[in-house]
């Protein structure tokens, strides 16, 4: 047996709550075999202090299913050195530590307006008052690395600035401060990345970017519950996560399947909203459902969390966010701005400071 073979056998093991297996996940760190002996070290960045033990469980019930395997050693060291209890690394602390509250923003599949839809409740956030009566300050972390499109709809395009060694500082646009793969990289660049890489770069977002004080840091997530939000459950303390979906049948099972993932790293839903519900016509007010009703509502039911409301489609929105123009900045009173600021001020009572 070759530890090739050992390897295969490890394929076999998922990660928690992941269709992912642990290999393709880059947690292990050697897989060998001396004589009957398969020895194998798993490394792996966590705050459930469960999960070690399950996985070294399944690991040795795994390989001793191979008639030529008779002892295993299997090791699983969570990255104490660079993590604390909480899942942070010791330099994510310091640069985090002037966060108040982090949310992600979610969805099951591509399509529905989750960039859009990010930046402009940042831009309602931004625009309200905290307890003291000052502006709320509020922060984007662009983690869609392969379709980086937070540094468009905010009409920023300037490179981070170095502050020190290994260091940034986050680029600003209407009071919002932001950090995104679009800002480091080429424009016609592609990102061409396996899993390891994808969580590396998430924990530098953490780690190497001096956030500063904010009262609330907006995660911009790819579609579906792959490596980056894995590596955003590991790395970051999350408050909570908003579903956003379209009210289509296709948009509302996909939205359900992503949000359950969140339940299993233990994530608390903070509520689900149903982005292009209708097309309003501003003379009548008739109200068009172009992609069929009530898709939100119920998938918030199924979920058993808060349904934060509904985001007319609207022209506006679009030229918006073509021309870096968040829509709730530029136009306040477009129903679509209103929708939106609303479900910022739900956010804020659900999330107080």
């Amino acid at each position: 047996m070759s530890n090739e073979a050992i390897l295969n056998i490890l394929k076999r093991i998922k990660y928690p709550g992941f269709s992912r297996d642990i290999v393709s996940f880059g947690l292990v760190q050697k897989a060998e075999l001396n004589g009957k002996l398969a020895k194998v070290t798993l490394e792996i960045s966590t705050a459930d202090q469960t999960l070690p033990n399950a996985i070294k469980k399944e690991v040795e019930e795994a390989l001793l299913t191979d008639d030529t395997i008779e002892e295993t050693e299997v090791l699983v060291t969570v990255k104490s050195n660079q993590v604390t209890a909480t899942g942070q690394s010791q330099q994510s602390n310091e640069n985090l530590s002037g966060v108040k509250r982090i949310i992600a923003i979610a969805s099951g599949k591509g399509g529905v307006g989750k960039s859009t839809l990010t930046v402009n409740l940042a831009s309602a956030l931004a625009r309200m008052k905290n307890e003291k009566d000052e502006p709320i300050k509020v922060g984007i972390m662009d983690c869609d690395l392969y379709g980086p499109s937070v540094p468009l709809l905010l009409g920023a395009a300037d490179r981070p600035e170095l502050v020190r060694d290994n260091i940034l500082a986050p680029v600003e646009s209407y009071d919002i401060r932001f950090i995104s793969m679009g800002l480091l990289i080429d424009e016609e660049s592609p990102v061409v990345w396996r899993g390891p890489m994808i969580m590396k770069t998430i924990q530098q977002f953490a780690d190497n970017v001096r956030w500063g004080e904010l009262d609330y840091l907006l995660i911009d997530l790819p579609p579906g519950t792959g490596d980056a939000q894995l590596s955003l459950a590991q790395v970051l303390p999350l408050d909570g996560a908003v579903i956003v979906t379209t009210p289509q049948k296709a948009a509302v099972d996909v939205a359900r399947r992503g949000a359950r993932m969140f339940e299993k790293v233990n994530v608390p839903l903070l509520g689900v909203v149903e982005n292009m519900s209708y097309l309003l016509d501003p003379e009548s007010g008739k109200k068009s459902y172009l992609f069929g009703q009530g898709g939100g509502s119920t998938t918030a039911q199924q979920l058993k969390t808060v349904f934060l409301g509904e985001v007319p489609l609207d022209q506006e929105v679009r030229e918006g966010g073509d021309h870096g123009t968040p829509v709730v900045v530029v136009n306040p009173e477009n129903p679509s701005s209103e929708s939106i600021t609303e479900i910022a001020r739900k956010l804020t009572e659900i999330l107080p400071l």
